[in-house]
């Protein structure tokens, strides 16, 4: 009885490492860019950095610290997601 439970428990545990694994596996990379804000707006920032403008979205699930306004300087993390795909017939 006592080695039966013993063996789910361990059981238990291994599974649910190799499913963290496996979910911080499948996330996608994240980037980052510093800069001073240029505009700000409910679904986007605009970020200039050099000589670039550099415009991200964000929706109602982006955590913002701090007080974000026009000329703070930020530090946005972000991932690169695909909106569409246009797949080419072969030559």
């Amino acid at each position: 009885m006592l080695k039966n439970r013993f063996v789910r428990t361990c059981l238990f545990v291994v599974v649910a490492v190799v499913l963290i694994g496996v979910a911080y596996a499948a996330a996608p990379k994240t980037y980052q860019v510093t800069g001073p804000v240029l505009e700000v707006s409910g679904d986007m920032i605009v970020v200039k950095k050099g000589n670039d403008r550099w415009e991200i979205s964000r929706t109602a699930d982006t955590k913002v610290s701090g007080d974000l306004k026009v000329g703070a300087k930020v530090t946005i993390q972000y991932r690169m997601v695909a909106t569409s795909v246009d797949v080419k017939p072969a030559k």
